[in-house]
């Protein structure tokens, strides 16, 4: 364009040229630039302005939700650590409780084993006790049936009554030589 202008310097009558080609007249480009700066500074003042200044709230307002959502993933964040702690915590004390009842349970049936073995045991004592009282009673029954009978067979085979006195004395032997 500069090249353009230094060419229509030199040539006389270029300007006028110039200006009947493009329909340029002094007092109208006058009023035209002035009326251009008028358009701009009104557009400035009413138009873009106003724009600019709403451009600059969004930009604060997605800027501010950036710096929110920023916070929210980092209490997010928080909150899951938080959590899985919690969780391990509770687990952890879940394992415990498990550990501490299946302890509780072996020693519970232990104390339980054990004190079937004692009431066994008892039992068998008491069940011995009861076996030698029983034997006892059933062998000084026989011994009295036996030395009854003693008695008797020997009343019958010498055809003589005995007294008391004899009879004890051959339950005596009889019960003597069972004995050996």
């Amino acid at each position: 364009m500069m090249t353009f202008l230094a060419a229509a310097a030199e040539q006389p009558g270029a300007l006028e040229t110039l200006s009947k080609t493009f329909g340029l007249h002094g007092m109208f480009f006058v009023a035209q630039v002035v009326n251009f700066f008028l358009v701009v500074i009104v557009l400035k003042k009413f138009a873009f302005g106003p724009i600019q200044e709403i451009l600059e709230q969004r930009r604060e307002r997605i800027a501010a939700g950036e710096e929110k959502l920023k916070r929210i993933e980092q209490q997010l964040a928080e909150s899951e650590a938080t959590t899985a702690a919690a969780i391990a915590k509770a687990n952890e004390d879940a394992l415990r409780l498990i550990k501490e009842a299946k302890e509780g349970a072996a020693a519970f049936t232990e104390q339980k084993a054990q004190e079937a073995i004692a009431s066994a045991q008892q039992i068998l004592v008491k069940a011995e006790a009861a076996g030698n009282a029983d034997r006892e009673r059933i062998s000084s029954e026989l011994k009295r049936e036996f030395g009854r009978l003693v008695a008797t067979t020997t009343t019958q085979v010498t055809g003589k009554v005995l007294t008391p006195e004899d009879q004890n004395r051959i339950n005596q032997e009889a019960l003597a030589k069972v004995g050996d």
